[in-house]
């Protein structure tokens, strides 16, 4: 099999066709069918994105061309049946994060490709972007001695507005999302593949925005790794005020973070940048075209910051279809066991707001 002969479904009409159509054809897939819920929609999409089949299902568009993969681009509560039914037909799978609704339905998605044995990876693509997998370099290569504290913010202003548009997953608990599932997923998923896994967290999942919603639209979250790191995650988008957005690590020897697009350390000699090595720089961002964008969430991605990094992921995704080997130094990619891991993190967190305690990751699964 040559990677020109992979084909790919791609499921989901909204990100899936801002970021996911052009990060797959980037790395050398055939996009050859959009899945969507409605078929107006979906072949409005299709066309507009140069996709030659607009269907409703995994059926349809197995019943009309070749597929080797599939990568999934809907809400959470959707996961787990489209991860399940493409691993049951033998296709490779990447999944969209947050990963599954709960850790029930993750694990059962790892059940299902590990039975299938088809390659599966999930959407967490800012482990390749530069200042990110440069950061995970540096602390593995002891830049900042042992890793000590952890700070990770974002402070978004867009939904502080009542009337800003929100994805239904967003808003509603019961679909699986919120704003810890939007973005808390990228924060831990950080944090493990940089300082290991979570042993305890204390949260709280307040909506700060005047609004009538049932999932979250903040979280701050203290926890506790199993190798010794004590951190804070927080972030917003219901509150009003000036963007804020720090990553900072520190360690016996120093510390690290991310300052906009380029890493900074300082310790006993003084604070200077860290150079990039040439195998984690990533091409300039391409904007999506913007007549995709329906949403406030559709305009995050307004930038294209996400595609260089998605595209790294697509191309790791398709080596491992291929048989070829990552390098070492590569930054790992995230597989169906980091979702089942992930998401027990997640689940710990909301039983930690609900029961207002600290929740150990060991009493949950």
């Amino acid at each position: 099999m040559t990677d020109k002969s992979l084909g790919l479904a791609v499921i989901g009409t909204g990100f899936g066709c801002i970021t996911h159509v052009p990060a797959f054809r980037d790395a050398g897939f055939e996009v050859r069918a959009l899945v969507g819920r409605d078929r107006v929609r979906t072949t409005e999409r299709a066309e507009r994105m140069d996709i030659a089949h607009a269907v409703t299902s995994l059926d349809e568009a197995l019943a009309a061309t070749d597929i080797d993969a599939v990568t999934i681009a809907t809400p959470p509560h959707t996961h787990a049946a489209l991860a399940i039914e493409a691993a049951e037909r033998g296709l490779h799978v990447v999944c969209e994060k947050p990963f599954a609704a709960n850790l029930t339905e993750a694990t059962a998605m790892l059940d299902a490709v590990e039975r299938a044995g088809v390659v599966h990876q999930i959407g967490t693509e800012f482990r390749y972007a530069t200042e990110q997998a440069l950061l995970r370099r540096q602390i593995a290569d002891g830049a900042i001695g042992t890793p000590k504290l952890a700070t990770l913010l974002m402070h978004l202003p867009m939904f502080a507005d009542a009337s800003s548009q929100a994805p239904d997953w967003w808003t509603d608990a019961a679909d699986g999302g919120g704003w810890l599932g939007a973005q808390g997923t990228h924060m831990i998923d950080q944090i493990r593949s940089a300082l290991g896994e979570f042993e305890m967290v204390s949260a709280g999942l307040p909506v700060v925005a005047d609004r009538n919603q049932s999932a979250e639209d903040s979280f701050t979250v203290h926890f506790r790794t199993t190798s010794g790191v004590d951190g804070v995650l927080q972030s917003t988008v219901g509150a009003w005020g000036p963007m804020m957005m720090t990553t900072r690590i520190s360690g016996t020897a120093g510390t690290l973070w991310i300052d906009g697009r380029t890493l900074r350390r300082a310790d006993a000699g003084g604070d200077r940048e860290v150079p990039v090595p040439a195998d984690l720089v990533n091409p300039a961002p391409v904007p999506p075209p913007h007549d995709l964008f329906a949403t406030a969430y559709d305009w995050m991605h307004a930038s294209g910051l996400d595609r260089a990094p998605y595209t790294r992921l697509a191309d790791t995704f398709r080596r491992r279809i291929l048989g070829e080997t990552i390098a070492a130094d590569e930054p790992r990619p995230a597989t169906f066991h980091d979702g089942v891991a992930g998401q027990a993190v997640l689940d710990a967190i909301r039983l930690s707001a609900a029961e207002g305690r600290s929740v150990r990751l060991d009493e949950i699964g």
